[in-house]
């Protein structure tokens, strides 16, 4: 099959080009860097004025749309804030040209999405059935971002929106929580009862592929393990594979104060449950948080 990728240079995307390379996928990724030379990879040119990926790409079967600012990266100052959401729109509205403008439609849309559209809550358990959407900044910029790629529907193309929860690697925000334990000095952030709906990496591409592959998934997919945690239990499990200490809390106002109102993406959070990807028959390859935190510590 033919992939094309938009956000394939990132965490995310890289591994799922390794992955789509290794069972022999054809891989084109949009790039907005100098064209580079890759074994199974083609480079196509977008988001610059002048070009036109939609006379280079040919036929293809699955467009994944994983561009966007990232929300890990600094403080979410206003002007953060404006490129997060405009990076995610214009990237979107750049796709939907390019698949109106192909001769040959993909059959299916990929498009990266995040939990954070649910409000925060310590004790509602979410579900893709969940219709709550959460009235901040994260809450409305992936509402609005889901809602320009179902506009693809209407040529017949099938869109999973795919809603990433904490994705767990050695990149991202895990390397950041897991830094004090390496110092001994980890420990409880915040009240510790907020909800980790945390993901393995592995499971996130896993989760992208199952996707593009299967006909019966379409709308919101909640991609995250079928068993969070609070936050107090993901940072002794952190603890407890690395053999360090969970002792020192970090109150929320020093979080507040060092991250600002992204402090947020640590101090609140969501019990999101992945309904859709096991009711449909995926396979988690790591449902636990500990066997997910050492492979990926130990590894």
């Amino acid at each position: 099959m033919k992939f094309v990728i938009a956000g394939g240079s990132g965490f995310i995307g890289r591994k799922l080009t390794d992955v789509l390379l290794s069972e022999n996928h054809e891989v084109v990724i949009l790039t907005r860097q100098e064209k580079q030379t890759t074994e199974g990879i083609t480079y196509i040119q977008w988001l610059d004025e002048g070009s036109a990926p939609e006379m280079e790409i040919g036929e293809a079967d699955v467009f994944i749309n994983l561009a966007g600012v990232s929300i890990n990266d600094g403080r979410w100052s206003p002007s953060h804030q404006k490129e997060i959401y405009e990076s995610r729109m214009i990237a979107t509205d750049e796709l939907i040209r390019i698949i109106h403008a192909l001769k040959h439609k993909p059959s299916v849309l990929i498009n990266a999405s995040a939990i954070g559209i649910y409000p925060a809550s310590t004790m509602t358990r979410y579900t893709e059935e969940s219709t709550e959407v959460a009235q901040d900044f994260l809450g409305k910029t992936v509402h609005n971002w889901e809602q320009r790629a179902q506009s693809l529907e209407q040529l017949g193309i099938r869109v999973a929106l795919m809603r990433f929860g904490v994705v767990l690697g050695n990149e991202g925000a895990l390397p950041l929580m897991v830094m004090p334990y390496k110092f001994f000095v980890g420990g409880t952030v915040g009240s510790g009862n907020q909800w980790v709906s945390w993901v393995h990496v592995d499971d996130v591409v896993g989760s992208i592929l199952f996707a593009a592959m299967n006909n019966i998934v379409y709308g919101p997919v909640n991609v995250t393990s079928p068993n969070p945690v609070q936050m107090k239990a993901f940072g002794q499990t952190i603890g407890k594979v690395l053999k360090r200490p969970h002792w020192l809390p970090v109150p929320g106002f020093a979080m507040k104060a060092v991250l600002g109102k992204k402090s947020a993406l640590v101090l609140e959070g969501q019990s999101v449950l992945p309904e859709k990807l096991l009711q449909n028959g995926y396979q988690f390859s790591y449902p636990q948080l500990e066997s997910a935190l050492a492979n990926i510590l130990k590894g």
